[in-house]
């Protein structure tokens, strides 16, 4: 047992106070016997209804009533705390060969600093795949930061953006034409967040029928219009509760609508159809765009100050065709994917093939490079895609180019043969069109296309 002069719970809050972790004491039976007040914050828990709880019933994934039993130290541990990935330092306390208790210690220096960490964790975790294997992923979330494929300089800038807004309930419009990857950067920003255990719920604002948007979003009590189930339906802010909620295409959502969705940033709460009192609600909005939403609030089709609201920090996705050093990388990891999904062996591109998906400029972004790659593992007929695999569309730009560029390499030695003979013939146009055995029209005709002066 834990005797009294290890307990001043005054003394140990002077020392663990002043330091920048959560400190926990048990006894050798596992039984809380102090624990810090940041602690306490942390865990969000009163420390008068903690203390004298055992162990396991306070804090979940504990390993402490373990420690007590083995008297070995467990350092430098991972463990999921609500909702987070923490660093656990657990001690056992011997005195005279025998345990009388442990210690337990989370290292921290402020919230906002363990949010910074925690998001570095979560990345480092995706990066080996250990979140993906061990953890379930909360409902709704797909991908995380680590399926942002780039090297390139913009990409990287995007991620460390994303780190940081992950880490605060602050809104976030994501802005980048279709197809650059714009709801990935959503659930990364979720899956990154101390909200990633909660739910994440995707709401297309321009595939919703205006008349249902409002319980679709906020849903209805009963009775509140023909047709409402018994004992109403929930919406998907509800569903979000202590989520994410994203908005994709908020370009497209009514303007009345828009005028409830400003009410829930300042308020915190819905209003259901038919309710009589609003709701709280605990809910984090990302916003998404490919329209110039700035055009929409001078053509009155957007509320200014929904706009502004949203646009709290903006992310802007680079389109492909500026990050041309990102495509290989993206065309062998679609590679991957679609020759496993469909069974081929097809492992590589020929050279050929992979300068030509760097030379296209890819209106459709990652989207069409994805689509694009798909078809092009379906028509190989070897375990190298090759220029004659790809889609028409990527032949015919390479064909064009090829095709500009003879053109201007046939210009410019057109331009140099006239130039030449100009000189020869001390400027005089019609001894230079003779000695070029073409007229003297066709000479400043040719002269004029050319872009040819003589002063």
């Amino acid at each position: 047992m834990i005797s009294e002069k290890f307990l001043n719970t005054r003394l140990l809050d002077i020392v663990f106070e002043k330091t920048y972790s959560g400190t926990l004491i048990v006894d050798h039976e596992g039984y809380i016997r102090y624990i810090s007040r940041n602690f306490c914050d942390f865990l969000k828990v009163k420390r008068n209804e903690v203390i004298g709880e055992h162990v396991t019933h306070a804090i979940e994934n504990t390993r402490m009533h373990l420690v007590v039993k083995t008297g070995k130290a467990e350092l430098a541990q991972l463990q999921f705390l609500r909702g987070e990935y923490v660093i656990a330092n657990r001690i056992p306390i011997i005195e005279d060969g025998k345990i009388l208790g442990a210690v337990g210690i989370i290292i921290f220096r402020d919230l906002y600093d363990w949010q910074k960490l925690n998001t570095h964790i979560r990345h480092m975790l995706s990066q080996s795949r250990f979140l993906l294997e061990k953890q379930p992923r909360a409902a709704g979330v797909k991908y995380m930061l680590n399926d942002l494929i780039g090297s390139s300089r913009q990409m990287a800038l995007l991620k460390e953006k994303i780190k940081k807004v992950a880490r605060g309930d602050i809104t976030v419009l994501i802005t980048g034409e279709s197809g650059t990857g714009k709801e990935l950067v959503a659930h990364s920003i979720h899956s990154s967040s101390d909200r990633s255990s909660g739910p994440f719920i995707k709401i297309n604002c321009g595939a919703i029928p205006e008349h249902l948007m409002e319980s679709e979003l906020f849903g209805y009590e009963e009775g509140s219009f023909t047709g409402a189930k018994k004992g109403g339906k929930p919406g998907k802010f509800q569903a979000a509760e202590g989520g994410t909620i994203f908005l994709d295409e908020i370009g497209d959502m009514p303007v009345m609508m828009q005028v409830k969705l400003l009410r829930v940033l300042q308020e915190k709460e819905i209003e259901p159809v038919g309710a009589v009192h609003p709701k709280p609600i605990d809910v984090r909005i990302i916003a998404a765009t490919n329209q110039p939403l700035k055009e929409l609030v001078e053509q009155n089709r957007f509320r200014k100050d929904l706009y502004y609201r949203i646009n709290a920090i903006q992310l802007d996705i680079p389109p492909l065709r500026t990050r041309e050093e990102d495509i290989p990388l993206l065309a062998r990891h679609f590679l991957k994917k679609a020759s496993s999904g469909l069974g081929k062996r097809v492992t590589g591109f020929s050279p050929e093939a992979l300068s030509a998906l760097e030379g296209y400029n890819w209106p459709g972004n990652i989207r069409e490079l994805e689509n694009a790659v798909h078809a092009a593992v379906y028509m190989a007929s070897s375990d190298a895609i090759g220029l004659e695999d790809l889609p028409d569309a990527i032949r015919e730009h390479l064909n064009r180019k090829k095709e500009s560029s003879l053109k201007e390499r046939m210009e410019a030695a057109e331009k140099q043969m006239i130039e030449e003979a100009l000189r020869a013939a001390c400027f005089d146009k019609k001894q230079a069109a003779k000695a070029l055995g073409i007229g003297h029209s066709t000479l400043y005709d040719k002269m004029k296309k050319l872009r040819i002066e003589v002063k």
